[in-house]
């Protein structure tokens, strides 16, 4: 601070003091009055402050008080009384000998509702919105101060409380008995007793403490307010707030709460069924990592030091690898993930996934360890009873049955058949301009009548977003309605033969859909078919319009999807490995041939090998996949150099990983399950509505990867710029 600013600020409070501590009806000393060169006025023997003087000391003053004020408040929030019971414990403090129990505890203010002058009602909840009712009653001196406290705090404000929890009485009997003094019934006794016995069902937990805190309430004595809350926040139930204002969010909308509860609890779970196996150790990896080519896009981190950046991992995949060339038999870890990709439906750049590795094991010995924890999940958080045992599919099996990788078998729709051997060569050629086309048949068990199922699918195929289904080089769906009252129950364009054949294997009804659709004789590759897209777009309709069943929530079937290409064409939305071979990883290039057979498979035709991949996948989610890795280094650099068709440079990529395999490591394999996709499946389900990966993430990004409280990312400065040796291109 300058010798000038500083004298200036010693006025500045030396013309406070003196203003405060002269009579009202005296005037300020002389020496101030020329302070900053404004001369005062004399009247009548007196010498009183300039107009601009007196302006700005009340000013000075008002600033002064203000301070003081907010100052004072602060320090008063440092004085809290020590808390004795949390809300939700309440239930469980002893009341049935007719005692009250004194109690203090933290929690946030309700709305008040004032019965007289001197009685007053207000619930305090806790961050879970448990709550219980405070009541204010104006009965002697020492609780008026307390009563006019509580008063005059607004709604939403956090308090400290201290009271006498005793059994809810009627409010007439407290009208009628302002002393306090009656005795509490023996009937809300006994039903507290029969309340806190049936909270020790879990399924019941949170009804049941509900319950019991409804029966329950705390007789004030003393209020603190620890901070203020703001007159211009209108919070109401009804109240939307926009993602800016995400702390909001979670003060009026109790699922987000719930949600992050539920991810706590299946944490705790994980942990715990993991620790109980012997050998397993979680171990944190690095987020500084550096871009390697593993196939998904990075999120660069710049460096002081010229041309040298970071990148975020996209998985802790190759330091899990050499944990285990580390003689660290078996690591988990909740990893934080990242990936700079366009953003789909329900996806998130930053992500967390539960990482699993085990050392002497196959993709056998993880589906079984995976198996238990999401058996012991879905129970202690669901209460719900999986099979012991997934069913398992091949991914040629889920890609010709239902036309995805990701099948959602609660929908009634029967796998699809193959069909083009009983259809006639002209019905063919109307629906497909393949000369040699393999065609299949969906089946669609409408609940209505012919009519309806005609006008049911003809809007739905009118409408522009569904555009795509039509839209396939192949050749668009052809759609048929079931009708026993036409010729050939409307079919007569398959034939005789055909429509006999077709009765007699497919359980065919009124109102059906029978969908043709027509594909190349070809191996089936990506994650969805025409025709499979067609399943999930039709079953979604036709639950909105209630010609099929709505899904259960508490209806769960999982499966493994198995053997999938251990290569595949390369994606331009992906940058893959970026060989010279035309060939990406199906699942990464650390993924092993799953038999022989398959080995031998790289050296004629790699695009037949099979990878010893799995992925578990849950009411049409994939909620985790893995393999068995690649364990020796020279087979490794066999991949990388000869099968991808990878540079020396990005070989070099991986000398890391390389030098750790050489070193005798262990077969292993792994999978990485998505978490929060795992908790927004179990928080749907307890919510019995669809709920997104965004819901059970405290701060998600928004469908442009940006943070829209925190208003991240950021624009960087020249002077940033120039630190991290970085410039800005047109």
């Amino acid at each position: 601070m300058s010798s000038q600013a500083y004298q200036r600020a010693i006025f500045s409070y030396i013309e406070i003091s003196n203003f405060l501590r002269a009579p009202k009806k005296r005037i300020i000393q002389k020496s101030l009055s020329n302070v900053h060169g404004q001369v005062s006025i004399p009247l009548t023997g007196q010498r009183y402050l300039s107009l601009h003087q007196s302006s700005r000391l009340r000013q000075k003053l008002s600033e002064y008080g203000e301070r003081t004020a907010t100052l004072e408040k602060f320090k008063s929030s440092l004085i809290m009384p020590q808390e004795t019971h949390r809300i939700d414990g309440l239930p469980q403090v002893n009341l049935l000998s007719g005692r009250e129990e004194k109690v203090v505890l933290y929690g946030y203010l309700g709305a008040r509702h004032d019965l007289s002058k001197n009685l007053s009602f207000v619930p305090v909840m806790d961050n879970k919105l448990h709550q219980i009712q405070v009541v204010s009653l104006h009965n002697s001196e020492n609780s008026w101060s307390a009563h006019e406290k509580l008063r005059s705090i607004r709604p939403n404000t956090p308090v400290a409380v201290r009271g006498l929890l005793r059994p809810r009485m009627a409010a007439k009997v407290q009208n009628q008995d302002q002393e306090n003094q009656v005795e509490r019934p023996e009937k809300q006794r006994k039903r507290q007793g029969e309340v806190n016995a049936e909270s020790a069902n879990p399924e019941n937990c949170a009804e049941s403490l509900a319950k019991a805190l409804k029966g329950l309430e705390i007789v004030l004595q003393d209020i603190q307010s620890l901070n203020d809350f703001p007159s211009d926040i209108v919070m109401t139930p009804e109240t939307k707030f926009p993602p800016e204002q995400r702390h909001l969010q979670f003060i009026v909308e109790g699922n987000l709460v719930q949600a992050l509860d539920t991810r706590n609890s299946v944490a705790r779970i994980i942990r715990g069924m993991l620790n109980k196996r012997s050998g397993f150790l979680e171990v944190e990896t690095p987020l500084l990592f550096k871009s390697t080519s593993e196939g998904a896009r990075e999120f660069v981190v710049p460096t002081r030091k010229k041309s040298m950046a970071y990148a975020l991992p996209q998985s802790p995949q190759q330091f899990k690898q050499i944990l285990m060339a580390s003689r660290i038999n078996n690591y988990y870890q909740f990893a934080k993930c990242f990936r700079d990709e366009d953003l789909r439906a329900d996806r998130q750049p930053e992500f967390t996934q539960l990482d699993i590795e085990m050392s002497f094991a196959n993709g056998n010995n993880v589906i079984d360890a995976v198996e238990k924890v999401i058996l012991q999940v879905w129970r202690q958080s669901l209460g719900t009873k999986l099979l012991s045992t997934f069913p398992r599919i091949t991914y040629d099996q889920a890609m010709s049955r239902y036309g995805s990788d990701k099948p959602d078998l609660r929908i009634p729709i029967s796998p699809f058949a193959r069909i083009d051997v009983l259809l006639p060569a002209d019905l063919i050629s109307k629906i497909t301009p393949l000369k040699d086309a393999l065609v299949e048949a969906m089946i669609v068990p409408l609940d209505a009548s012919p009519d309806e199922a005609r006008a049911f699918i003809t809007s739905l195929l009118e409408l522009t977003e569904n555009k795509h289904l039509l839209d396939n080089p192949d050749g668009g769906p052809g759609i048929f309605i079931y009708d026993s009252s036409k010729p050939l129950q409307g079919l007569s364009a398959f034939g005789f033969e055909a429509v006999e054949q077709i009765e007699n294997g497919l359980d065919l009804q009124d109102g059906c859909l029978i969908v043709l659709q027509a594909r190349k004789k070809a191996p089936l590759s990506g994650g969805l078919t025409p025709l499979g897209n067609l399943r999930t777009s039709i079953h979604n309709a036709a639950v909105d319009q209630g010609y099929l069943p709505p899904v259960d929530w508490e209806d769960f079937r999982p499966l493994w999807v198995t053997d999938f290409p251990l290569f595949k064409p390369p994606e331009n939305s992906e940058p893959g490995q970026g060989g010279n071979a035309g060939l990406a990883s199906t699942h990464h290039p650390f993924t092993s041939p799953k038999t022989p057979e398959d080995v031998d498979l790289l050296l004629t035709d790699p695009t037949k090998a099979i990878g010893d991949h799995y992925d578990l996948v849950i009411n049409g989610e994939e909620i985790g996949g893995g393999s068995r890795r690649v364990h020796h280094a020279a087979m490794q650099e066999f991949i990388f150099r000869d099968i991808l068709k990878m540079d020396d440079e990005r070989i070099a990529e991986f000398s890391h990983l390389l030098e750790a395999l050489r070193a005798g490591c262990p077969p292993h394999a792994g999978i990485a399950l998505g978490f929060d996709r795992l908790v927004a499946m179990i928080q749907s389900s307890k919510d019995k509505k669809k709920r997104s990966l965004r819901d059970v993430i405290a701060f998600p990004k928004s469908g442009k990867g940006e943070d829209l409280m925190m208003r991240s990312p950021g624009s960087m400065s020249e002077e940033t710029l120039k630190t991290y040796h970085l410039k800005l291109r047109d």
